[in-house]
């Protein structure tokens, strides 16, 4: 399919599409004259990896680029590709080593994570995501444990086994890392909601007395 085509198939306008070429993020096509190029199938699935890193994942191009990389180096293995996408993905944290209260956080968080069996990069951003939360949680006057943190982390252990059964692992693996995004930024969203539904209903059961 010529250029025009592609932007047809994909939804992506053509100047957008000639960026992606230009940064290297989507590869070029064959090239049939000088002046056209045939594109493929491939190239829609990149550009739907591409948008779902860009809109979903709200990822700078320096970002997409480092997952991009990622997939097209075979000499990775599936779980280090979606790796780079998970640490994409996840917000900058600054961390306060020096900070007596940072370092307990943070070991508290690294002790929940041995507890539970959890095989988590040392350098995993997500490990000084947790502690953040577990020292604003603190601050805020709710000390947090690894006893009242182990009914989330068991909740989680449900939760992402069915996910991580969803992820195409028999196709592209553009389509691997694409499913992995959607799953973690949309589906958290709709677990969020969900959570603060079942909070209202809760809430409804036990301190509504208006309904005798």
């Amino acid at each position: 399919m010529r250029v025009s085509q592609l932007s047809a198939a994909s939804g992506v306008p053509v100047p957008t599409i000639k960026y992606y070429l230009r940064e290297g993020l989507l590869p070029a096509g064959e090239q049939t004259s000088a002046t056209r190029a045939e594109y493929g199938e491939g190239h829609v699935r990149r550009l739907r990896l591409i948008r779902a890193l860009l809109e979903v994942g709200r990822l700078p191009i320096a970002s997409i680029r480092k997952v991009i990389t990622a997939v097209d180096d075979e000499s990775l293995g599936l779980h280090q590709v979606l790796g780079t996408a998970h640490y994409a993905i996840a917000p900058s944290i600054e961390s306060h080593p020096d900070h007596e209260d940072w370092r307990r956080a943070r070991a508290e968080t690294d002790r929940l994570i041995a507890d539970l069996g959890w095989r988590i990069h040392p350098n995993a951003p997500t490990r000084d995501e947790l502690a953040q939360a577990v020292l604003t949680l603190g601050q805020l006057g709710v000390p947090v444990t690894r006893e009242s943190l182990r009914p989330y982390a068991e909740a989680a252990t449900d939760l992402v086994e069915h996910e991580i059964g969803a992820i195409p692992v028999d196709g592209s693996r553009e389509a691997a890392v694409e499913a992995l995004v959607v799953g973690t930024v949309v589906h958290g969203r709709v677990l969020d909601v969900m959570r603060r539904l079942a909070h209202e209903s809760a809430s409804a059961r036990f301190f509504d007395v208006s309904e005798g």
